[in-house]
């Protein structure tokens, strides 16, 4: 498959775009980025887009690295580049100049209202990435009662005990790779 330049300019634009609304990480976007890679462009399959995201998070290193991953495998080293540029420039450069004014203004009811009317938004980004990566894996109606149950229990832990998330996600790794989940 050949890529343009014009592609890869667009690539690159659309992560910046991605950047300046990727409250709680760049995870967040995940659901941007698919429409983009897959459902627009078609340079990644769903599968692929899954194991690409799947396999930088399994990776150690930063989090970000999937970003990475997606542009590589949709269009080598270039694609790698703009990817990770194109999310990584905008918000780095918003942050630095914004974090001044914040730190002076922090008591201020604007910051306090803007902080605070960005935690829904984060929780909505995060539950639609949540059920974009969990969207392959629920034709089998035995894997989504599984999901289902798994996610009723983990909510239910996390409401009733101080037991750290990690455990939970440990817990949920192991039952995926044993096949229950």
């Amino acid at each position: 498959m050949s890529i343009s330049w014009s592609d890869f300019f667009a690539l690159f634009l659309h992560f910046c775009t991605l950047s300046l609304i990727s409250v709680g990480g760049a995870i967040s976007t995940l659901p941007g980025m698919h429409r983009f890679l897959v459902d627009e462009h078609g340079w990644l399959g769903d599968s692929q887009f899954t194991a690409s995201v799947a396999l930088a998070q399994a990776a150690p290193g930063p989090n970000i690295l999937f970003v990475t991953v997606l542009g590589w495998n949709a269009a080598g080293w270039a694609g790698a580049v703009a990817t990770t540029v194109g999310i990584m420039l905008p918000s780095s450069v918003l942050v630095l100049f914004a974090s001044s004014w914040v730190n002076r203004n922090r008591e201020g009811r604007a910051v306090r209202a803007f902080i605070a009317g960005l935690m829904p938004l984060t929780i909505g980004l995060m539950l639609a990435t949540g059920w974009l990566l969990a969207r392959p894996f629920l034709d089998a109606n035995l894997h989504l009662i599984n999901m289902l149950c798994l996610f009723a229990l983990t909510l239910l832990v996390q409401l009733k005990t101080k037991v750290a998330p990690v455990w939970l996600v440990l817990i949920g790794g192991v039952l995926g790779a044993l096949g229950w989940v």
